[in-house]
């Protein structure tokens, strides 16, 4: 069940200025869609964004040597890629 069909039971309040209400419901009516919907789409694609942007990240103690085991193994040679980048570039 992915998140747009999953059951919401929890509940986030937020405080914002009348501007800030004014520009949500705006842009949720210009989408087509409810004030919630907007701002829970909003949010969730921000916090993914700021996930996906951290720099550092654990690794759980029974997979380091795996990990490690990986980022040390040698690239496999790519021979479609090998080719392409001796090509010359259109931006050349």
């Amino acid at each position: 069940m992915n998140v747009a069909t999953a059951a919401k039971s929890e509940r986030i309040e937020l405080r914002v200025t009348t501007q800030q209400k004014d520009t949500f419901a705006r842009a949720a009516e210009a989408r087509g869609s409810t004030m919630t919907d907007f701002i829970n789409d909003a949010a969730a694609i921000a916090a993914e964004e700021a996930l996906a942007n951290r720099t550092a990240f654990a690794v759980p103690s029974g997979k380091w040597a795996a990990f490690v085991a990986a980022l040390d193994r040698p690239a496999a040679p790519k021979k479609r890629l090998a080719k392409l980048l001796k090509k010359k570039s259109i931006l050349d």
